[in-house]
């Protein structure tokens, strides 16, 4: 469904990302592992076309997207969730999630896809708080705001940053029910997460970053088994 083939990117003169290659299949949960720092989030970015990648191929669906605007890049079924959630604090959750709906499809009927029943269907919480202001919700409640509002674009493959930072233990184990709910249902998932436990419990397949550069993939049971790889890429 993705795949990255020598991508090289910069900020300025500095060279952040070295040649990366990886692949997403459909229906798989990919997390991105590494220490701060080594180039998850502009591995992120990048995919969505936020920075453009000065060399190399990034192909979405069978299309080359590196170079695209972020517009095209989301128009062509790509979602992205930052870090930093950015959702609207003066505008309601139910405003929200309509700001999630890609233009032109406000009225369409929505196939095996994601429209506002579903979503507080799946999500009741949501359901619960619908005419509250998102600056007023919890810390887990605006990430579940920021992954669901993503979704009510229909993506096939989601990009999610860094989704339990800052959160609560007993908060990050629904995020990761809510990330393992929205896979459940069809949608790809290409994740980017600190908390290592967080990584072996959700993905069927691990990238390891150092310094911008992949040292290593593999399986959640491999990455158990070698000591070596997070003794030297992994623990702080």
């Amino acid at each position: 469904m993705l795949k990255l083939d020598k991508v090289n990117t910069y900020y300025g003169e500095s060279h952040v990302l070295f040649d990366i290659s990886l692949e997403v299949n459909q229906g798989e949960i990919v997390a991105l592992v590494g220490r701060n720092g080594v180039g998850k989030t502009t591995t992120m970015m990048t995919i969505m076309g936020l920075v453009k990648p000065a060399s190399g191929s990034i192909v979405f669906k069978g299309q080359e997207i590196a170079g695209k605007t972020p517009h095209q890049i989301a128009m062509a079924g790509l979602g992205f969730v930052p870090e930093e959630r950015w959702i609207f604090p003066n505008l309601t959750v139910h405003q929200n999630l309509l700001m999630g709906i890609k233009p032109g499809h406000m009225k369409k009927e929505v196939v095996d896809g994601w429209t506002l029943e579903r979503a507080y269907d799946n999500f009741p919480r949501l359901a619960e708080r619908r005419n509250q202001k998102g600056g007023v919700l919890s810390g887990g409640e605006m990430q579940m705001l920021t992954i669901v509002r993503t979704l009510m674009g229909n993506p096939d493959l989601i990009l999610i940053d860094e989704p339990t930072e800052g959160l609560a233990p007993i908060i990050v184990e629904r995020v990761n029910e809510v990330i393992h709910q929205i896979n459940r249902t069809g949608t790809t998932v290409l994740l980017v997460e600190q908390k290592l436990n967080v990584c072996l419990g959700l993905a069927q397949r691990l990238y390891v970053l150092s310094k911008g550069d992949i040292k290593w993939t593999g399986t959640p049971a491999e990455l158990e088994s070698r000591q070596d790889i997070r003794k030297e890429y992994l623990e702080v």
